[in-house]
């Protein structure tokens, strides 16, 4: 009991500075704050060093890149449904599916919830460094449907550039949960290591197509009355927008939580088929 108590203060102490640093340089919303400690406090006490470690590798390396070129995206981001602080629904829509995982292999430990949940952060991991960088090309993005040019920040477009950052997203995250998950061990297996870099880009580059493709066909997307932009929030220059495709509860947030699904399952498919 007490061995367990001290798993959950660890984790809260760490969940606190991480999250907390977050919150005042404006990357996290209140809302956002509260669901980070909990899911982080939370992984770590069900789970090990290896799934908290792996989820803060993202959380940093996401907010790092969501900060770079800020004022550039500014316009851009203006149309989207979230801004540039995360709030409680994001945390859950990037982490919500892990923690389960996490759950999962706390109460029926098996390797099997390892792999899904590397390929599920890998999917997150990838879809943001995909919206970061390759938002940062100076291509046109095309659709994922038609192929054909759209604006910048279009649901659905994607860049090369977009693509080499989604594949190297997931790598890093394969590189990291291997490095944490063999902390402590006599030594480090290469093979292993390389396996989950391996996993983790082609994962995550997989469940960020996923991300794309979702987005460009079931997503919801709103024009607004003002000013004429097609945005994914419900609301714009103050008035209520008009929805024009899309089902109205796939929601970004949603997206993302299916497609990381998506990203866990490739990646258990992958482990088996390849591994």
């Amino acid at each position: 009991m007490g061995v367990l108590l001290v798993e959950w203060i660890w984790g809260l102490a760490g969940s606190l500075i991480i999250a907390g640093a977050a919150y005042w340089k404006r990357s996290l919303s209140l809302s956002g704050l509260a669901a980070a400690v909990l899911l982080g406090t939370s992984m770590y006490a069900l789970g090990s060093l290896a799934w908290f470690g792996t989820l803060i590798a993202f959380f940093v390396s996401s907010t790092l890149l969501s900060k770079l070129k800020h004022q550039r995206k500014s316009a851009a981001e203006s149309g989207y449904a979230k801004g540039g602080r995360r709030d409680a629904g994001q945390v859950a829509a990037n982490g919500g599916l892990g923690l389960l995982l996490c759950l999962g292999n706390a109460v029926w430990p098996d390797p099997t919830w390892w792999i899904v949940f590397v390929g599920v952060m890998a999917t997150v991991n990838a879809d943001t460094w995909a919206t970061e960088i390759g938002g940062m090309s100076k291509s046109t993005p095309r659709s994922i449907i038609s192929g054909k040019h759209v604006p910048a920040g279009t649901s659905g477009g994607i860049t090369g550039l977009g693509l080499l950052a989604s594949l190297l997203g997931g790598a890093f995250i394969g590189l990291v949960s291997g490095w944490f998950s063999q902390i402590g061990e006599s030594g480090y297996e290469t093979g292993i290591l390389a396996a989950l870099i391996i996993l983790g880009a082609l994962s995550g580059l997989i469940g960020s197509l996923a991300d794309s493709w979702l987005g460009a066909t079931f997503q919801v997307m709103y024009r607004c009355n003002v000013c004429g932009k097609t945005i994914e929030k419900q609301f714009h220059c103050n008035q209520k927008a008009a929805q024009i495709r899309g089902m109205s509860w796939m929601t970004n947030d949603r997206v993302n939580a299916v497609s990381s699904l998506v990203g866990g399952i490739m990646c258990l498919v992958i482990s088996i088929l390849i591994f």
